[in-house]
């Protein structure tokens, strides 16, 4: 039987909301770092981290720099790139000890070969719906697209997963999807998400 996926819900914003998610079964929790996103966490407060929740920082196009200077303020342990980030820059961000996300965005015409060279320099990818805007859609991208992908590298699968659709992931038949990535379809607004919608994906996803 497969584990249950691990779980990181992204886009969070506000300390009480975050505090809230925190009581929850949840592995990870992202802070999106980018100034054109409507979930980016310019006003996030620091607070200490909940074990086991890791906090995720969602960075787009953003230099080595930058991203360690978040790492250091808000205590980052994982770090998603949405942007066209280089292999390179990956392996510079696993050796400074972070896990690191890098996210992709699926379509028909997708070239999964263009994933080969990060295959070794990052922890999982993070498969998304394509969008201009470098982050969630809401939109599922056609997950039998993932058919198709020829790598042996962990995925977290992203795009619109909502509770409508949620048995239908969890019946996704492939053991590299390590973990769901809940987002803008459990929201009240951008960045504030609704833990009782939450709740009861948690319990779709353990099978209570």
């Amino acid at each position: 039987m497969r584990n249950a996926p691990l779980i990181k819900v992204c886009g969070m914003m506000e300390k009480k909301n975050i505090l809230e998610l925190a009581k929850l079964p949840i592995q990870y929790v992202g802070h999106i770092f980018y100034p054109r996103s409507p979930r980016y966490a310019k006003q996030l407060e620091n607070w200490e981290p909940v074990p086991p929740m890791k906090k995720t920082g969602v960075f787009v196009n953003e230099h080595l720099e930058g991203i360690l200077a978040r790492v250091a303020q808000f205590q980052l342990s994982a770090v998603q790139l949405h942007g066209e980030e280089s292999a390179e820059l990956c392996a510079q961000l696993q050796d400074y000890g972070l896990e690191v996300i890098k996210a992709f965005g699926i379509h028909q015409e997708f070239v999964w070969n263009d994933l080969t060279s990060y295959a070794q320099n990052i922890d999982c990818f993070l498969f998304d719906s394509k969008s201009n805007k470098y982050g969630g859609t809401g939109q599922t991208f056609g997950w039998d697209n993932l058919k198709a992908y020829p790598l042996q590298t962990p995925y977290f699968l992203s795009g619109g997963v909502a509770l409508e659709n949620l048995e239908e992931a969890l019946k996704f038949q492939d053991d590299r999807m390590i973990g769901l990535d809940l987002n803008s379809r459990f929201e009240i607004s951008p960045g504030i998400k609704d833990i009782e919608k939450i709740k009861l994906a948690l319990k779709v996803i353990n099978n209570e």
